[in-house]
């Protein structure tokens, strides 16, 4: 593969992740109580700065 299309499929990685993060907060907020939405929102904030750095690192690393 070349290197390009490894970067391709490292920012879909990162897009999931900040997907996820969204479906994430939205049922720790509206669906859930107590502890278990204090679970779930960790999950998705660390989803959500994990997808954040992948999409910076693949934008800032420059063209292939």
């Amino acid at each position: 593969m070349s290197v390009g299309l490894i970067k391709m499929w490292i920012s879909f990685a990162g897009i999931i992740l900040l997907f996820m993060a969204i479906g994430l907060i939205l049922l720790s907020r509206y669906k859930l109580r107590g502890f278990f939405a204090g679970v779930v929102s960790v999950l998705a904030y660390l989803c959500f700065i994990l997808g954040s750095i992948i999409i910076f690192y693949i934008v800032f690393s420059g063209p292939t």
